[in-house]
């Protein structure tokens, strides 16, 4: 590394560092979180590459040889079902000159052969074959990088660091809260992309909010009652809760959204009512599709879990939803939506796949346009960010939970 570039890197951490420490309390971010790219790079070194992140539902690599390829950043991982049954997550990167060996998309192979040296590599990622190499040359010491795996309630989590975060206790949260819902028997009815011109941090500010539900979203406030007075929510909460009771569920909320300096991973769960006489996250609140889990009846309500700082769970008593908050550039990135239903549920039979999207679909493409909208407002050399709201403490604890970590070495 050059003299050059140590300086610069040491004056980027220097202006990171001051703009850290000019925050003010209560208010949102400034204009060079959401556009400077060594901010961005920041974010994917202490945030990206150190917290768990879902990839997708188990269910989208059924049979053995099936595998999917996803990209976080710079950073591309082939998701793999070996021979065993087991989930693998290798870098598409080959050992010998970095080309990438897995060239597409999805499919089922049993090998992954290298397009310019034809180093071949089983789908668990050890290298079986490397072409005119020497005689003392160990392949055992060259199979493609493996990240570490843990599924839990049939979702796949990977993680970049070398120790990961204690992941015991988010599986354990997961199990007594998607896994009442029954995610682990279930699989993916519908997944759609969301390319957004914004930084990725401006798309979870605006998930983790309802503010701006009322004004913003009239189809997802008809049948969700966060936007009403903290009186009426509570008395609609305790009503729900009493019906899942009833029903001899037991959901468990738990907030342990936390900073990652003792080795521990961020998760909150928690609960909240729909209005009454509405089951579900629908176009009119009527079921959509078969009850998944635990759930003979509705209870009108709806479990929703923030994890890690870029996956998002919803789930209601007929059908599931995954928030895949995904980072391109500084000013890029995508939202990913993915709908679970019943492991055994026929489209078409059980359920209709326009009724089952519609409310997320309408509810994200409002969300698109109001993140671009705000991501081309903050470029203002103008723009100071106000105070945040009561209604957004989520949001407000979000900010300070990343500023921690990003401050963290």
């Amino acid at each position: 590394m050059s003299i050059l570039h140590l300086q610069q890197t040491s004056a980027a951490d220097d202006r990171i560092g001051d703009l850290i420490a000019a925050h003010r309390p209560g208010h949102g971010l400034v204009r060079p979180f959401y556009m400077d790219p060594a901010i961005f790079e920041r974010d994917m070194e202490r945030l990206f590459r150190r917290h768990w992140h879902c990839l997708a539902h188990a269910s989208v690599i059924p049979n053995a040889g099936d595998f999917e390829l996803f990209r976080l950043g710079d950073e591309q991982i082939i998701l793999t079902r070996a021979a065993d049954g087991a989930i693998h997550a290798m870098l598409n990167v080959c050992r010998h000159r970095g080309a990438e060996v897995c060239t597409k998309p999805k499919g089922n192979a049993r090998f992954f052969v290298c397009p310019y040296h034809a180093w071949t590599y089983s789908n668990d990622g050890s290298l079986r074959a490397a072409r005119l190499m020497p005689k003392d040359f160990d392949r055992n010491e060259h199979g493609l990088k493996k990240l570490h795996v843990r599924v839990a309630s049939g979702l796949v989590f990977i993680s970049f660091a070398e120790t990961p975060l204690d992941f015991d206790p988010i599986e354990q949260s997961l199990r007594t809260s998607c896994g009442q819902y029954g995610w682990g028997e279930a699989k993916v009815a519908h997944r759609e992309l969301y390319p957004l011109q914004a930084n990725w941090k401006l798309a979870v500010e605006n998930y983790v909010e309802c503010y701006h539900c009322g004004p913003a979203h009239p189809e997802y406030s008809q049948t969700h009652a966060l936007e009403q007075p903290l009186e009426m929510i509570e008395k609609l909460n305790q009503a729900m809760e009493a019906r899942t009771c009833a029903l001899g569920i037991d959901v468990v909320s738990g907030d342990r959204w936390q900073n990652s300096a003792a080795g521990q991973e961020a998760i909150h769960t928690f609960r909240y009512a729909l209005y009454d006489g509405v089951s579900t996250g629908s176009q009119d609140g009527k079921p959509i599709a078969p009850l998944m889990g635990r759930f003979s009846e509705y209870d009108g309500g709806v479990t929703s879990i923030h994890l890690g700082g870029s996956t998002f769970l919803v789930c209601y008593p007929d059908h599931g939803m995954i928030y895949r908050f995904i980072p391109k550039t500084a000013d890029t990135c995508e939202m990913e939506l993915i709908w679970l239903v019943r492991g055994d549920a026929e489209e078409g039979r059980d359920y209709d796949l326009e009724k089952l999207t519609w409310l997320w679909k309408v509810t994200t493409e409002e969300d698109k346009k109001i993140i671009e909208h705000t991501a081309r407002g903050v470029r203002s050399h103008y723009f100071v960010p106000g105070p945040i709201a009561p209604m957004e403490n989520n949001e407000l604890r979000y900010i300070n939970w990343y500023l921690e970590e990003i401050a963290r070495p």
